[in-house]
């Protein structure tokens, strides 16, 4: 009053207190997920699941997830968002052959702003089919293909299946609406596989065609081969057979193959068959020391960042055979990316025994030149 200025001192307390934003809090809880993709495959190999997480790797779709889980026969990936989840499973329908059922699970509701909060589910699953399988078509399909014999071996699976004839080289990609509408299943597993040495290999030049045949591949030829089981070498039996690898074998190579003619057969369409079109024995690819090349190997893969359970002592084997099918297949080596291995010395290109191997130059990717032009090390190159 007329001017006066009162004035008390006192103590003052600030508290602070960190606080988290919504989002973030829910990416520091880890089991919090607004959806999930569940990617399933019912088959014994992973082949399928080793090449689907290096396209994963090579086109960065893991950096949305949450936490990547691992189960027995699948994968399962946690997102914050359901829109991330929905382009993963876009992701997936465009480099394999699968199908999914998507559904979702009320969590929570306000009635006062009409919010609705749920967790949705995407069951992605893949066709039960790996390389190297052999499979038994349906008659139709097997027509539909261009009158393919029904007894096919898978070359490769990617964003379709690759079946090749191994007794005209007739070759056809079976996409997945294909596969659901004509389903079929493998007539053995890769366990089943049994190696075989080369007594005779000599080249069909003349191939037979059918009336309205399909294409013919032009990576194989076609050859006729007797063989003979190692674990038979004590008796003189043999068995004779049609094969896509005329150009790999020789008289004394070793190949691995399923014996059809000493197994049971549980399958609807091989038991319809006529038995004289059923062949004996179906050679899958030629057999080389593993411990030589995994020893020679100077590359690698890198891996998903995934919590596992129930790891089988076989997984091991399934990924050293699927290196192996890298060294093989181009096609699906284009479609990895691989790193070299500055542990391993580096080898000349060729090999005694003629194992496949993947070259520096696909390599490039991961190596650091530490020299100029001029051979000095850590000089600055200039450019004019």
């Amino acid at each position: 009053m007329n001017g006066a200025i009162l004035q008390q001192v006192f103590v003052v307390d600030f508290v602070v207190q960190s606080q988290m934003c919504g989002d973030c809090h829910r990416v520091e809880a880890k089991d919090f997920w607004k959806a999930v993709v569940q990617v399933r495959q019912k088959t014994l190999h992973k082949k399928t699941f080793y090449y689907l997480e290096q396209l994963i790797l090579k086109y960065g779709m893991h950096q949305n997830t949450l936490r990547i889980k691992e189960i027995h026969d699948g994968l399962d990936f946690y997102y914050s968002s359901k829109q991330h989840a929905q382009k993963m499973v876009e992701f997936l329908h465009s480099t394999v052959p699968c199908r999914y059922k998507a559904s979702q699970r009320l969590i929570s509701q306000d009635i006062h702003s009409n919010t609705y909060n749920y967790k949705s589910t995407f069951s992605v699953e893949i066709v039960p089919i790996c390389k190297d399988n052999v499979v038994c078509l349906s008659p139709k399909l097997a027509q539909n293909l261009g009158n393919m014999s029904q007894i096919c071996v898978c070359i490769r699976v990617t964003s379709a299946i690759h079946l090749i004839d191994p007794q005209t080289l007739q070759v056809a990609d079976i996409d997945g609406n294909t596969f659901w509408s004509h389903p079929f299943s493998s007539l053995c597993h890769p366990k089943q596989l049994e190696e075989f040495i080369v007594m005779e290999c000599s080249i069909v030049r003349d191939v037979k065609r059918n009336a309205g045949s399909g294409m013919i591949s032009k990576k194989h030829i076609l050859g006729e081969v007797w063989v003979q089981k190692t674990s038979e070498m004590n008796t003189d039996k043999q068995y004779f057979c049609h094969t896509h690898l005329g150009h790999l074998l020789n008289p004394g190579d070793l190949v691995l193959g399923f014996d059809l003619a000493n197994c049971n057969l549980n399958d609807e369409y091989v038991n319809k068959m006529n038995p004289d079109r059923v062949p004996d024995v179906v050679l899958i690819k030629k057999s080389y020391d593993c411990t030589r090349r995994q020893r020679r190997r100077n590359w690698k893969l890198k891996e998903l960042a995934r919590d596992r359970e129930n790891m089988d002592t076989d997984d091991e084997r399934q990924y050293q055979d699927f290196l192996e099918d890298l060294e093989e297949d181009e096609a699906i080596r284009k479609n990895v990316n691989i790193y070299r291995d500055a542990t391993v010395p580096v080898e000349s290109d060729t090999d005694d025994e003629g194992a496949p191997q993947i070259s520096l130059a696909e390599m490039l990717e991961d190596l650091h030149i530490s020299q100029d032009a001029t051979g000095e090390e850590g000089a600055s190159m200039l450019t004019q």
